[in-house]
Order: C-alpha cells, then sequence, then structure tokens
C-alpha cells in the first residue's frame, strides 16, 4: 500500500492541474471582449467547450429543435435556435445570444445551456441583427418580438406562456433588463397576432449588464462628454450624435429609466472590477427597483472584471433562480 501513495497523489496533482487549466480556459474564453473574439474566434470558442462535462457537467439529453424564424430586421431572418431537454419541466427560458450587441448563432455555446436543460427548462437561443447595421433601438424592439413569438407558439414547444424567463451577459443582460422594465401587452389592433401577444417576462438572471446610458461613470467607454458609449455611437443611429438627442435615445435605452413596481423578480451577477460596465450600473439598478418594492438580488464577484472564471458554476444558481420564482 505504502508504494502506490506517491502514485495515486500523482494523479490528483494531475487531476487538480487539469481541472485548473479548464477553468482558466474557460475564463478566458468568456473574458475575450469584441475585438479580441473577432481575432480569435475559433480559439474562443476552443477555450470554452473543453470545459463540457469536466467543468459544469456532462450536457444532458437534448433534441435541438428546427431553426424558428421570429421576424425580419433590413430583409434579413431573425432566428431563435430552440433547445427542449427530453425531460421537460414545461416551463421556458430565453437566452439573449448578444455581447456589444452584436448576436450570431456561432456564439451559442453548448455549456451555457447545459445548466438550465439539467433542470427542465426548454432553452431559446435568441439571435438578433448585430449593430452597427441594426440600431440598439431596433434590437430592442425585436427581442419584444422574440418573447411574444415564444409565447405565441408555447403550446408547440410544451411550455407554459404565462412563466418565461430570460437570460444573457453584458449587452444580453441590458436587453433582458428592457425586456423586465418594458415588457407588456401586445397591440391588440395588430394584424399579426404575435404582435397582439405580451412580452413581458416573469423571472430575469443575467451577468453585467448596462442600466444607465447617461450616466456611464468610470466605464472605460465613458469620454465624459455626455456622450454615448465611444465605441457604439453608430449602434444608437445618426442622432446619437447631436448631445441633445441623444439624452433623449439614452433615457429610451436605459432600464434603470423605466422601473415601476410591478418588474420581474431579477438576479444580477457583476464583478466588482468591471472596468467596462462598473459595478454601480447594477448596484443603482437594484436600489432604484428597490426603492419601489421589486426583488432585485445583486451578487457581487470579488475581484470580477467583465467576464471571470468561475461564471461557468454561476449560471447554475441562474437555473436555481428560475426554478424559484418560475415553478408553482
Amino acid at each position: 500500500m505504502a508504494r502506490r501513495r506517491p502514485l495515486k497523489w500523482l494523479l490528483i496533482a494531475v487531476g487538480l492541474v487539469v481541472l485548473v487549466t479548464l477553468i482558466l480556459a474557460v475564463g478566458i474564453g468568456l473574458s475575450l471582449n469584441s475585438k479580441q473574439a473577432k481575432r480569435w474566434p475559433t480559439t474562443a470558442a476552443f477555450f470554452q467547450d473543453i470545459a463540457i462535462g469536466l467543468v459544469v457537467g456532462r450536457i444532458p439529453e437534448h433534441k435541438v429543435l428546427p431553426t424558428r424564424v421570429y421576424g425580419t430586421r433590413h430583409g434579413q431572418p431573425l432566428v431563435i435556435e430552440p433547445f427542449r431537454p427530453t425531460e421537460t419541466n414545461g416551463l421556458g427560458v430565453l437566452l439573449l445570444v448578444s455581447g456589444s450587441w452584436k448576436s450570431s448563432t456561432n456564439s451559442i455555446r453548448p455549456w451555457i445551456l447545459a445548466p438550465l436543460l439539467r433542470r427542465g427548462y426548454t432553452v431559446f437561443a435568441v439571435c438578433h441583427f448585430s449593430q452597427p447595421e441594426a440600431t440598439i433601438m431596433e434590437i430592442v424592439d425585436d427581442m419584444h418580438r422574440a418573447v411574444r413569438h415564444v409565447r405565441h407558439h408555447a403550446r408547440e414547444f410544451g411550455i407554459d406562456p404565462a412563466r418565461l424567463g430570460v437570460t444573457g451577459g453584458s449587452a444580453g443582460g441590458h436587453l433582458s433588463l428592457m425586456l423586465a422594465t418594458r415588457g407588456g401587452p401586445g397591440n391588440p389592433a395588430a394584424l399579426d397576432p404575435v404582435d397582439r401577444t405580451s412580452s413581458a417576462v416573469q423571472a430575469v438572471a443575467i451577468f453585467y449588464p448596462v442600466t444607465d446610458l447617461l450616466n456611464l461613470g468610470t466605464s472605460t467607454e465613458n469620454l465624459g462628454d455626455g456622450g454615448p458609449p465611444k465605441s457604439f455611437v453608430r449602434a444608437f443611429g445618426p442622432g446619437a450624435t447631436n448631445l441633445t438627442l441623444w439624452k433623449g435615445i439614452g433615457r429610451d435605452t436605459s432600464p434603470i429609466y423605466h422601473i415601476h413596481s410591478n418588474l420581474p423578480p431579477t438576479l444580477i451577477y457583476h464583478g466588482d472590477a468591471d472596468t467596462l460596465v462598473p459595478l454601480d450600473q447594477s448596484q443603482r439598478y437594484q436600489s432604484a427597483a428597490r426603492g419601489l418594492g421589486n426583488v432585485v438580488s445583486l451578487a457581487i464577484h470579488p475581484g470580477g472584471g467583465h467576464g471571470w472564471p468561475t461564471m461557468v458554476w454561476d449560471i447554475d444558481h441562474f437555473a436555481g433562480w428560475f426554478d424559484e420564482h418560475l415553478r408553482r
């Protein structure tokens, strides 16, 4: 037995090194900004995907349903990729696939879906037309359309139309809060029955959203001139270069200015070392929402920037949040 101990400890040490390497790999993949992701798209995907099964656990059995077109933007189809687990709980969560308000089906990573699929949620990966070809105002409108589409076709998907969750990170978090604060009844006079359907969501779980575009604080995107984020001026349309017009645009696209007393329960994870979207964005949103009696929980990740290695486990907490607030 004594002779076997060195081998046993060697194997344990090797296992720990592999696990730490995988965690760091995931963190690198998650933390790449949009310019880096353009430079190293396959590398980023590799870093993330090698964690499947080892970090977040086995991807549960599921079926990838046919791609759904939920609308069009500038003549191009807007698509949803639905994923349904073998053992479903009859509930749906929309994953808003958006980083820097850019979106692609190639950005849908299996490990992001795993915790939700494991709990029985049917996941709808929602893609949008990317900025600057589409303005952020148009993208927000399209997210409302996506929720309406899923709710209108809920029976086909085998989910409850009255209980929908939404999740995303960064730009996807911002869009999720725009749904949380502005989602509501459709237009009863609309010719398309989808547009007559509500875009309200019943629970939210997100990472580091921008909530106040008029007050960017210490963000690296803040030029200090009261204007839009410096890398995204074109994304807000031609009016964004006019500071008078920008005040209206920025207010309309900032969740913090649309808070009311009937928001869905919201969970936000945010790092206290995020220089792109400072923690203050989530703290002020939480304070304003709680002031009106809403449930908004903020989990602060010490030392976390705009992404961190252990986010893969935080997604499991998102699934728990949806269990708490969508199941009944």
